[in-house]
């Protein structure tokens, strides 16, 4: 039910006009709105009282009773006798199997089940929920726990549809009502007994409704007649109205089959008296006809019978209710044309008549019209043909593809008024069109068409023409040219002209590298853009690049395409002249340098020598510099890159030469050989000329002893490869190579020495692992593998051997991850060495593998221990503050130096931040670091010790002392401190980081004009220069601040400002960028409003400031007028987002302001610009205040009458010249609760009593102004 405050315009008619004739006081003259009372418009609701009930009143406005809501949770409960119950153990009730079943169906069915157990045994089960949801459950219980029983009951055979319902609907909804299983036979079985399962109440009750049904179907019965097919319309009657009628007279149902199926039988069902009923007043209709009915027989065209049948047979309909007469149709798939009209002979022929009428009442008519004319008598979007089926709609108009006719179908008046309309258009056509066709070759078409249709839509515009080309799959060679006959034969000399210049075209391939394809195209295709406007009549194409192919294309005129293609050559030439690589190997500690501080070095020669260099990245093991461009000018960068790394390091730089028929034997199989001499010679560099030049310069780069070392080594390889060049290989496991190889290459070494026989192991990138290479005389290389064979099989023979360990020194080999063990198997051949489990005090330790590397292993072993017994510990004092230095980068360089000297170093704790402030001598701290004028005082944090050999120690504690930094002062003026430190010391930690140095920058209250710096002896002199280096930057900078910082003032007066500004600071932007000057304007608080302050270069402050002068001279011309317009057409004019106003202002070059919105004005527009664009903008604006004003008018005036004025406002209408002028009141009521004396406040929405519920009852309040309650 809506809500009670709601009252219709109906019902409050009825209160105005007296429908329930009650006395209305203060009745108001009837040209006046009428203000009804509050009972009136809302009405009381029914007093409380028993049903029946009289209260003497009328009867209330709110009608009748609410009718109840039924709820949507029903609760069922019913009994299970103890006989009947499944299971009956009772010793632990709700916890045994129907606890389980019930909680499973509530799972399933979603209903809640709550199970109690009577003094009988008997259980008692409630089932709560929806309604479907108890159902199920229920059913589910009674065959889960309840015994179950079954029974039989026949019913005749075809009656079980009927128990068995809709798609077995009936049947379901059975078994849920009655908690039962139902089995119904299948039709094929010839059992007609329904076998019932479920309870013995359930059994009875299913039977019940079994029987019902049965006994229900007996009363029923089906007649089948047959009567002639041509009799059927008369007892079905027109449109089935007799039929129809027949049924509900008779409540039988009666089936006549339809006029397309050839079947005589008539199915009649129903009560047995209501099916004799029936069927004998059909038998009587089929009788009377048979009796009075003739029959004539017309010919008719075929092409007519379907006008006679009309849609959907409704025609034949007609006639037959028109004049009771049936028109007997012949099948439309056949040829017969006769029709034939059965009926009483006086009423036959006037349905003759109608029928030729209606043969008659739609004509066919073709029109003759050329195939190629089609489309233009349709017209552009069928514009043409629109115009006829507008107004003649009921005409159908067809044209068939590739036919010269059309076809017009329709009433004869409009189809003759279409037909001559279109041959109008026809005629027409034929004067103003023409058409050729042109054979053109199928290979020529897309050439044609143009990329993207460019040269046909061309052609199409020029001549005003259409053209069409066959599709490929057409293969047809017949282009047809269609329009204005003069543009026709233009359009087809063109076409033909360009077929004769493309039969004289030629194709030429050119093979460029694929490679090269994208450099020749360029980003976004731009250089292959340039050539193809150089060449425009040249077709260039590029093979995909997926197909890998290198030939480019050219297509043209033949001398265009000769152009081309040298112009392309010349292009690849150049590549291929610039694409010349060569790789530098440079020492990795190196590369930073040759980068330079910020890439100047790199840039600077990549510039001068216009190459590209490439470097590897910091995380690859790389050395090799790859310099691509010219050849010259790739030697001269990697001859410059050379210099650099011979300037930082005492590299030497030596030529071998070496007949370059033994280049390829020397560098070996995937550079072996060539690479263990760089290896062997401490990793210097050997560079052979490339391939094909004929050189025999050998170049070898690398500190000065090594070079020697390798020269020496290369020419004696190089000898024997010239005397007798022999290899053989060997394969054994990588884990045996280093035993093999010996410590510091001992073993290796006396095999050389022995059998002067070069001996090469592969390298960790080697795919080969476990080849071993020996070059060299075949009888060096015979005895070199013989020995290295029997060294090889001895570590296959795998032994187990045991040594003594005193516990004390087991620690120092399992420590750190067992390192120590690690080390020994890697060193002898992956022998295992196992030391006993902490605790187990055993001095046994066990070592098993190759019985030489065991042998070697326990030596070590040996030696090891005869260290750490003679181990002594020095002490070496190195302030706190340098220990990082002396660690270097994560630990590098102390690394070095224990593998080195094979000791042990300790570092002390770092003394906390808390026993430093305590300390009073402490020195101050700058920078985060100590003062390097501090003097030195030993501290305990302050002590390295070192374990090892006496000798070794002393070596150990010399090299740590070398790492120990030194510190020198550089000049550096105390203004240039900050910017030497940097925003949050970005500055002065970049070059620490770049130099390996400490930059010591005293404090600034100081003021000092010095910066201490401290570092290795190595980095020193290169940080003091990178520290001068950056202060000349400074000072530069400085100078260049100072030339920056001319000011210019100039007075503009203020109403300018917001224009020199422009909208989002356009204007002042460009002129900051284009003259490189920072402009400021007044604050909103300053004295001087109109001062504006230009700093920056001089030159450029002062033409920043005339071109200020320039705009506002400019601007000082301009004038402003106001208009008035209509601020209803202003959102108009503005349009969405500014779009229009933006466009006019533009257009004019003005600045059009309109109001702000609760402006005093909200009419008036002011327009600024020079006086005659002022002029013309007002104008335009006028114009347009006008052409919106008539829409605006419209609008209103639509409004008005799509939604009038409430009658019962009070307002609108003829009321609104009444001065009045108000808003409208609203909806107003008399004598309301809230207007009752002594009631001031509006009524609590939140209080029960003001605003009861339905339903309850609340005690009334005494003297309540709402009156008696109504409940």
């Amino acid at each position: 039910m809506s809500s009670v405050a709601v009252l219709t315009p109906e019902s409050f008619a009825e209160h105005r006009s007296g429908l329930k004739d009650q006395d209305m006081s203060g009745c108001v003259p009837e040209d006046e709105a009428y203000i009804p009372t509050y009972l009136e418009a809302f009405p009381p609701l029914p007093e409380k009282g028993a049903p029946g009930e009289k209260t003497g009143e009328p009867a209330s406005a709110w009608g009748g009773k609410i009718r109840p809501i039924k709820a949507s949770v029903i609760t069922q409960v019913f009994h299970v006798p103890l006989e009947e119950r499944r299971y009956k153990d009772n010793s632990q009730f709700g916890e045994g199997e129907e606890a389980k079943v019930c909680l499973d169906i509530m799972q399933r069915t979603g209903a809640h089940i709550e199970l109690s157990l009577a003094k009988d045994q008997g259980l008692s089960i409630m089932v709560t929920g929806k309604l479907e949801s108890v159902m199920k459950a229920r059913k589910e219980i009674v065959a889960r726990l309840q015994t179950q029983a079954s029974a039989t009951v026949a019913i005749p055979k075809e009656h079980h549809r009927f128990v068995i319902g809709k798609n077995g609907e009936k049947l379901q909804d059975l078994e849920l009502k009655t908690a039962t299983k139902i089995a119904i036979p299948r039709p094929d079985d010839p059992s007609a007994n329904i076998r019932i399962t479920g309870t013995k109440e359930g059994i009875e009750k299913a039977r019940h409704e079994i029987l019902l049904i049965s006994a229900e179907q007996d009363k029923r019965a089906v007649e089948r007649v047959s009567l002639e097919k041509a009799f059927h319309p008369f007892i079905a009657g027109a449109h089935n109205r007799l039929v129809q009628e027949l049924s509900q007279e008779t409540g039988a149902r009666i089936s006549i089959p339809p006029p397309s199926l050839p079947k005589d039988e008539i199915v009649i069902t129903g009560e047995k008296e209501a099916v004799a009923l029936a069927l004998s007043r059909i038998r009587a209709i089929y009788d009377d006809k048979k009796r009075k009915t003739t029959t004539i027989s017309v010919e008719v065209k075929k092409s007519q019978h379907k006008y006679i049948i009309g849609p959907k047979g409704n025609t034949l309909q007609e006639i037959l209710e028109t004049t009771g007469v049936s028109v007997e149709m012949p099948p439309l798939d056949s040829g017969s044309e006769t029709i034939i009209l059965r009926g009483e002979p006086d009423k036959l022929g006037p349905a003759l008549t109608q029928v030729y009428a209606k043969a008659k009442s739609v004509m066919v008519v073709e029109v003759t019209a050329p195939a190629w004319l089609h489309r233009f008598i349709i017209g552009k979007k069928g514009q043409n043909i629109g115009r006829i089926t507008q107004q003649l709609p009921r005409v159908h108009i067809e044209f068939t593809d590739g036919e010269e006719r059309i076809s017009l179908e329709g009433p004869t008046e409009e189809v003759e008024q279409a037909q001559a309309q279109i041959q109008e258009i026809i005629k027409d056509l034929l004067v103003r069109m023409d058409y050729t066709e042109v054979i053109i070759d199928q290979r020529f078409h897309r050439h044609l068409i143009g990329k993207n249709g460019a040269n046909i839509n061309r052609i199409k515009e020029q001549y005003k023409v259409s053209v069409r080309i066959p599709q490929d799959s057409e293969r047809s060679g017949l282009v047809r040219i269609e329009g204005d006959p003069k543009g026709v034969q233009l359009a087809r000399r063109e076409l033909i002209e360009m077929v004769q210049r493309m039969e004289n075209e030629r194709t030429k391939d050119l093979i460029v590298e694929q490679k090269f394809h994208r450099t020749i195209i360029g980003q976004k295709g731009e250089k292959i853009k340039e050539v193809r406007d150089k060449f425009p009549e040249v077709i260039i194409n590029f093979p995909d690049p997926s197909q890998k192919s290198d030939i480019v294309q050219l297509r043209g005129p033949k001398n265009e395409v000769e152009k081309c293609g040298k112009f392309l050559q010349k292009i690849i030439a150049d590549l291929i002249e610039n694409s010349f690589s060569l790789s530098v190997p440079i020492f990795k500690q190196f590369h930073k340098n040759i980068i330079g501080k910020g890439g100047a070095n790199i840039k600077k020669i990549r510039e001068e020598t216009n190459t590209k260099i490439d470097l590897p990245t910091e995380n690859s093991n790389s050395e090799m510099i790859l310099i691509t461009g010219k050849k010259s000018y790739c030697e001269a960068a990697r001859d410059r890159i050379l210099a650099i790394q011979r300037e930082l390091a005492n590299i030497k730089e030596t030529e071998v030469a070496i007949p370059a028929r033994l280049h390829n034997s020397l560098i070996g199989s995937k550079g072996c050989l060539v690479r263990s001499i760089m290896e062997d010679c401490g990793g210097v560099h050997i560079h052979f000329p490339s391939e094909g030049s004929g050189s025999d310069k050998v170049t070898i780069r690398g500190p000065v002893g090594e070079v020697e070392k390798a020269k020496k080594q290369l020419l004696q390889l190089a000898e024997e490869k010239q005397v007798n060049n022999f290899t053989a290989e060997l394969q054994a496991k990588p884990e045996y190579h280093k035993f093999l190889i010996g410590r510091g290459g001992a073993n290796i070494r006396r095999v050389r020495d022995k059998t002067g026989a070069r001996i090469i192991f592969p390298s960790p990138d080697d795919t080969e692992q476990e080849l071993i290479t020996i070059v060299g005389k075949e009888e060096a290389v015979r005895q070199a593998q013989k020995e290295l064979e029997c060294l090889v099989k001895n570590l296959d023979d795998v032994v187990e051997d045991n040594m003594v360990v005193d516990v004390r020194h087991h620690r120092h080999f399992v420590c750190r991850r067992g390192q120590v063990l690690r080390e020994l198997a890697e060193e002898y051949g992956g022998v295992a060495v196992s030391f006993p489990r902490t605790g187990a005090n055993s001095q046994r330790v066990t070592l098993k593998g190759a019985k030489d590397c065991v042998e070697a292993a326990k030596k070590r072993i040996q030696e090891i221990i005869e260290d750490l017994e003679s181990q002594v510990s020095v002490e070496v004092a190195i302030p706190q503050r340098y220990h990082r230095a002396i660690m270097g980068p994560k630990g590098c360089r102390i690394q070095l130096i224990t593998r080195e000297h094979e000791v042990q170093i300790k570092f002390p704790e770092r003394e906390d931040s808390a026993a430093g402030q305590k300390r009073q001598e402490a020195p101050p701290q700058e920078n985060g670091e100590v003062s390097p004028e501090a003097e030195f005082v030993a501290r305990k944090c302050d002590i390295i010790t070192i374990a090892g050999r006496v000798e070794k120690c002393e070596l150990a504690k010399a090299a740590l002392l070398a790492l120990v930094p030194i510190t020198e002062d550089v000049e550096v003026s105390y203004e240039l401190h900050r910017y030497i430190i940097g925003q949050k010391g970005s500055g002065i930690r970049k070059m620490m980081e770049e130099y390996e140095v400490n930059i010591w920058v005293p404090q600034p209250e100081k003021q000092l004009d010095v910066i201490k710096v401290t570092g290795l002896v190595a980095n020193m002199e290169r940080a003091k220069q990178g520290l001068l280096d950056r202060v000349k930057e400074l000072q530069a900078e400085q100078a260049d601040r100072a030339l920056r910082s001319f000011k210019v003032t100039m007075s503009v007066d203020p109403k300018f400002h917001p224009k020199i500004i422009g909208r989002k600071g356009a204007v002042i932007s460009q002129i900051r960028k284009d003259h490189d000057v920072s402009i400021q304007f007044p604050d909103k608080g300053d004295e001087q409003q109109d001062l504006i302050v230009i700093l920056g270069y001089e030159r450029n402050a002062e033409e920043a400031s005339q071109a200020i002068r320039q705009l506002v001279a400019e601007w000082q011309e301009m004038v402003s007028q106001d208009v008035h317009l209509d601020p209803r057409t202003h959102a108009r004019i503005i349009g969405a987002r500014g779009k229009a106003i933006r466009k006019l202002m533009e257009e004019f070059k003005v600045d059009i302001r309109f109001p702000q919105p609760g402006s005093d004005e909200p009419d008036k527009v002011t327009v600024t610009g020079l006086p005659e664009t002022v002029d013309n903008a007002i104008d335009h604006l006028l114009n347009l205040e006008e052409e919106y004003m008539l829409s605006v008018t419209e609008t209103e005036t639509l409004a008005a009458y799509m939604k009038p004025p409430s009658r019962y406002g009070g307002g609108g209408g003829a009321g609104a010249d009444d001065g009045s002028g108000g808003p409208a009141k609203g909806f107003v009521v008399r004598d309301a609760p809230w207007n009752a004396a002594g009631n001031k406040q509006a009524p609590d929405m939140s209080s029960a009593e003001d605003f009861p519920t339905f339903g309850t009852s609340v005690a009334p309040k005494q003297a309540s102004a709402w009156g008696p309650k109504k409940f």
